[in-house]
């Protein structure tokens, strides 16, 4: 039954041509927003906390600090909303979900670059 659902997945759901990102990095995620008749596109720029789920069930999580709320948003991998996603850091980490960075504040919160050729 699984392969079933596997290969219904990969034939029928359009994959969009998105960057490889992984937990660490500061991404940018432009989408799209639908108020009544019109639509505008807003950005959304944040630390990638995990990513979680295979195939079209794929979602990643993105944490912002707003002042000094921090603001987590999931988006799922295949949502038709996303245009594009720009990566502008790339963090180097330890681990593939860093929860504890909500606990980090201030100078704590920064994570190093990593060097990739």
């Amino acid at each position: 039954m699984e392969s079933l659902v596997k290969f219904v997945q990969d034939e029928f759901v359009s994959r969009k041509d998105l960057p490889e990102f992984s937990a660490g990095d500061t991404i940018t995620v432009y989408y799209e927003i639908t108020e009544g008749q019109k639509t505008r596109t807003q950005f959304f720029r944040g630390v990638v906390i995990q990513l979680r789920g295979t195939g079209s069930s794929q979602t990643f999580t993105i944490r912002k600090m707003s002042g000094t709320v921090g603001v987590e948003r999931i988006f799922p991998i295949n949502l038709p909303a996303i245009q594009k996603i720009e990566i502008n850091k790339k963090g180097k980490v330890r681990r593939a979900r860093i929860f504890y960075f909500r606990e980090l504040t201030g100078k704590k919160a920064r994570i190093k670059e990593a060097i990739r050729r």
